[in-house]
């Protein structure tokens, strides 16, 4: 059983990079093989705590929420609804339905080598993202139209390579779509909500049954420490990712994945 400093630690960095376009599942398993916390439980470890990330979002989206099923406060009821459940589904489905399929392919991908490809490949499509973007046309998440939200989704398959970063690949979508970048990113947050309850949900219930009560202590801290620390800096992260240049969370990526190689080749994980 790891310690349950091992849990905080992974917990922190998770909170910390969940709102940002750099991979928080890539800058957890970096972190992890440095520390030792490798396996089939780090991997559920891994993708479990997002959850506690994620729910910091859906507290500060939770007028979005409701409009999504139809109920709207007095805020909001002057505002035309129009992201609803279809654009979620569009957003959300081909990620889901590509990472059902390939799973298990998928959990081998997640060591610092392929770290390292994703954090520069998904760096070039965010550079791609930002050059590329035509005519801004939605400037809010409510004018995205369903074939921007499915092209959006689409593009979200793209994270499923650990180091690609989600959130990155689906607002430089977003932007390739016509969206601005604070609408890209809003939406690329709302949606996270429902893409995280299902990823979690589903790696539960194929655990549940090999954990152990100490196993379950140990997500619970991972969770509640990723919960605390993304609620703290999830305002303040979500208006930085809106204002910057996506290029610069790329310059970042390029440097991470040389510091990573650098080190793999003179000491090793």
């Amino acid at each position: 059983m790891f310690s349950l400093w091992v849990a905080f630690i992974i917990g922190i960095v998770e909170g910390l990079t969940e709102f940002l376009p750099v991979s928080s599942t890539g800058h957890m398993i970096l972190v992890g093989h440095m520390i030792g916390f490798t396996g089939e439980k780090a991997d559920t470890f891994e993708v479990v705590i997002q959850l506690g990330a994620i729910l910091a979002v859906a507290i500060i989206y939770w007028r979005r929420v409701l409009r999504l099923f139809g109920m709207r406060d007095r805020e909001v009821l002057a505002k035309p609804r129009r992201i609803n459940l279809i654009h979620i589904a569009l957003a959300i489905v081909p990620a889901l339905g590509l990472a059902f399929v390939l799973r298990d392919y998928i959990k081998l991908l997640f060591m610092p080598e392929t770290v390292v490809i994703g954090l520069v490949a998904g760096g070039i499509f965010m550079i791609i993202g930002e050059k590329l973007q035509p005519k801004v046309t939605v400037r809010d998440m409510d004018e995205l139209s369903y074939r921007q939200a499915l092209f959006v989704g689409i593009a979200q398959c793209l994270s499923l390579w650990p180091g690609f970063s989600r959130s990155g690949s689906t607002i430089a979508a977003g932007m390739l779509a016509g969206a601005s970048r604070a609408a890209a990113a809003d939406f690329t947050f709302l949606i996270a909500i429902p893409v995280m309850c299902a990823a979690t949900g589903y790696e539960m219930l194929k655990s549940f049954g090999s954990m152990t009560s100490e196993d379950i202590g140990f997500l619970a801290v991972g969770f509640i420490v990723s919960f605390v620390v993304a609620l703290v800096a999830v305002v303040t992260f979500i208006k930085l990712v809106g204002k910057l240049k996506l290029t610069y969370f790329s310059y970042y990526r390029f440097i991470l994945a040389a510091i990573v190689l650098i080190y793999m080749y003179a000491v090793g994980f």
